[in-house]
């Protein structure tokens, strides 16, 4: 099984609506509030998200020592290759703009879209890529709290900041009010559109988004890459929490999913259990009336009436 297959247990897309009984208007209905609940939710979720990471804005010559950290390592692992590869792509005309409209356009408003359609059209499944959202932005919260490390682009390492030049488009979708500049670590544009990637492949049945579910994490990589966004590493630790989430909220869904039938198999135990033994039972009976019809039956002899003495008893009426 691999990350591309929907758990064990989960029942498989279709796109047949399953409330049997149910006109086209209530299951319209019962759709509705349930995208309506959920949009509520994540909205929630996602204010919370920011609205924590804006408080929690590390200091930046903190941030500047923790990227250096970065640097360092992806340096003594030889993978340091984010600078001269952004220099490449800045020589081929066109690549930037479209790498800038990738990160803008291929986050926020692909995630949005996509948990939309999930929870209208595979609501079974929904919770599980809900939840794994919700898991991994919890932890990400923690970290960029804990450990805040500033992007390249904001490094003195020759990166050129590719998106804030070139357009605006970002910050009307993300206002600066509501960003932490040393958030690098880890990358959830990476790791969000991985999530997001994985649900296209596992849950649609066209192939035009199954294929663009296995091109768009690897595309946001290069992105977030080459923009100066994010180091290597961050995507990495990015991708790492989002899958680790995605397995916990599967082994969630698939034992709440069996839950039920334990219990319904442990009802219906002592019945089972029972019937052997009134069948035991039973056999046993029917065992013992069987030897009894074969003893023989013991009859007591009635005396013989006197007919002398019915004669004398006659006469003495007579008289």
């Amino acid at each position: 099984m691999t990350l591309l297959d929907r758990p064990a247990g989960l029942q498989q897309p279709t796109d047949t609506p399953s409330p049997a009984g149910l006109t086209t208007r209530a299951r319209a209905s019962t759709r509705t509030v349930f995208l309506a609940r959920q949009l509520v939710l994540l909205l929630v979720a996602v204010a919370t998200y920011f609205g924590v990471r804006g408080l929690t804005v590390g200091d930046p010559t903190t941030a500047a020592a923790n990227a250096h950290g970065v640097v360092s390592l992806e340096r003594s692992l030889g993978i340091f290759l984010e600078q001269p590869a952004q220099a490449l792509a800045l020589d081929v005309p066109g690549v930037m703009t479209v790498l800038n409209a990738i990160y803008i356009y291929g986050h926020w408003p692909v995630i949005a879209a996509a948990f939309v359609w999930l929870a209208w059209r595979r609501p079974a499944a929904y919770p599980i890529y809900r939840n794994a959202l919700l898991i991994s932005g919890l932890v990400g919260m923690v970290i960029v709290a804990l450990h805040p490390v500033a992007p390249p682009r904001l490094m003195d390492l020759g990166f050129i900041d590719t998106v804030t030049t070139q357009t605006n488009a970002y910050r009307v979708l993300q206002p600066p009010q509501f960003t932490n500049p040393y958030a690098a670590m880890p990358s959830f544009h990476a790791g969000w559109d991985l999530l997001v990637g994985i649900a296209l492949v596992r849950e649609s049945r066209s192939v035009w988004l199954r294929t663009a579910g296995r091109l768009l994490p690897l595309l946001m990589v290069l992105a977030v890459v080459l923009t100066g966004n994010h180091y290597f590493l961050d995507v990495v630790a990015g991708d790492t929490i989002v899958i680790a989430s995605l397995v916990v909220a599967s082994w969630w869904a698939t034992r709440a999913t069996r839950m039920p039938s334990a219990t319904r198999a442990a009802s219906a135990a002592p019945a089972a259990s029972a019937a052997p033994a009134a069948e035991a039972a039973r056999a046993a009976t029917a065992a013992l009336d069987g030897s009894f019809q074969g003893l023989p039956v013991k009859r007591t002899a009635q005396p013989c009436p006197d007919p002398t003495r019915r004669r004398s008893e006659g006469d003495s009426e007579h008289r």
